[in-house]
């Protein structure tokens, strides 16, 4: 959430950020709305001060054996009705100001590219090069079925479109990466592993930043109110939640995996063969709470613990960074990972990494103090996938094919896999 302090004291500038990402906020809405809550609080602060006056008056006529006066009385009457009026006034814009902040979106840091979509985002490295192959590879959809470890008509019959059912090798192979990426980022990147909900409440999918903006594309369920998580990054977020931690705290780096569960609303056609987009897939997430001044370092650091999983699995990858338009809702600074799939001639995104600044920190109430005594001051929030299951497990099949139809598993995920090749299994 944004500060009504910047948009009071700096309304253009809140309007020409928002318009670099492509939003049109209701900046004069929330000022006017803004100014008549303040207006009512003064008038509310002056009818107590004159009521407290008053009452000090008629005490000491009372105690001097004297009846307050009528229309004293009356007129006490009527600053009691007011300032309840005023407060329910109060209260009301208040919910009209939550209501219009929550739909606005973070503030770009100044070093992001201005841009309007994807094709705006800027390549700012590669790592390794696309392998060449002595015969045509094939997609992971035909790998995948050929091999027998992704079976794509059961996972439509048990749920529909755009689910999958894992199997033997391949499922034993998503296990290893998840416990590999785990190890490695609670070893070497001094991550602390976390177990948390798949379900959450309202007020934490507020707090990420999901809601209200993208309730079409999150599950709920009605009866308990609760909602499906799209990410760790949600749980993880709302864990300090109304808490005030002290500068010794900090940083703070939590790593989950989880389930992610997000209703795709592609194009017709678009994405729908295999695994790159479906609705239900695993993922390790990483994510920080630290101080502001460091914010921007950490995410640098983020970004190197998620490529040094492509690094490790030894997948060519680009690193980019996401123009204003592309950022997401609570970023105020990404970079994206996209690692190449040969069968399926495209870069893939496994991995987002935002640095989210006071954004969620405000909507979740997670300060911490600077100094002893001192007042205290929202935390900076970042998050990256480190990483997102369904795409790697796609450039491991594709990158790592043999002619024969095998596929060699990556020297890192042998001591987890306990094979180090995938080749047809049984028939089922």
């Amino acid at each position: 959430m944004l500060s009504i302090e910047l948009i009071r004291k700096d309304p253009e500038f809140v309007r020409n950020a928002l318009e670099s990402r492509g939003e049109a906020g209701p900046i004069n809405a929330l000022l006017e709305i803004d100014a008549r809550r303040r207006q009512a609080i003064a008038e509310g602060d002056e009818l107590r001060s004159r009521r407290n006056q008053v009452s000090r008056q008629l005490g000491q006529r009372r105690s001097g054996g004297q009846a307050p006066p009528p229309e004293i009385v009356a007129e006490m009457r009527q600053i009691g009705e007011r300032i309840q009026s005023l407060e329910q006034d109060v209260q009301r814009l208040d919910t009209e100001i939550q209501s219009l902040m929550l739909g606005l979106p973070n503030l770009p840091r100044p070093d992001v590219p201005v841009g309007h979509s994807s094709e705006e985002n800027v390549v700012l490295r590669q790592w390794g090069e696309p392998r060449t192959f002595p015969f045509t590879p094939q997609a992971h959809w035909d790998l995948g079925e050929s091999l027998g470890i992704i079976d794509f008509q059961r996972g439509v019959k048990l749920a529909g479109s755009r689910f999958y059912v894992m199997s033997g090798q391949g499922a034993r192979l998503e296990r290893a990466l998840i416990n590999w990426m785990l190890d490695l980022h609670t070893g070497a990147h001094g991550y602390t592993e976390m177990m948390v909900p798949a379900l959450v409440k309202q007020e934490i999918m507020e707090g990420s930043g999901n809601l209200p903006k993208f309730a079409d594309n999150l599950y709920h369920d009605s009866d308990d109110d609760l909602w499906l998580i799209p990410t760790a990054e949600v749980p993880i977020t709302n864990l300090h939640r109304d808490e005030i931690l002290s500068a010794e705290d900090l940083p703070k780096y939590y790593v989950a995996q989880t389930p992610c569960f997000r209703r795709e609303k592609t194009a017709a056609g678009r994405d729908t063969r295999g695994i790159k987009r479906v609705h239900q897939f695993n993922k390790v997430e990483m994510y920080k709470f630290v101080t502001p001044e460091t914010s921007d370092e950490e995410l640098e650091k983020l970004v190197s613990n998620a490529e040094a999983i492509c690094r490790g699995l030894d997948l060519p990858y680009r690193l980019l960074q996401l123009c204003t338009g592309d950022m997401g809702f609570p970023s105020a600074k990404s970079y994206d990972i996209e690692i190449w799939a040969p069968g399926c001639q495209e870069w893939l995104e496994v991995s987002s990494c935002s640095n989210c600044t006071d954004f969620q920190a405000r909507r979740a109430r997670v300060r911490y103090r600077p100094a002893s005594g001192a007042r205290p001051e929202f935390v900076h929030t970042l998050n990256g996938s480190g990483l997102a299951l369904p795409r790697v497990i796609i450039s491991i099949l594709e990158n790592y094919q043999q002619a024969d139809g095998t596929v060699v598993v990556p020297d890192a995920l042998r001591p987890y896999t306990g094979f180090d090749l995938i080749k047809p299994g049984p028939a089922r």
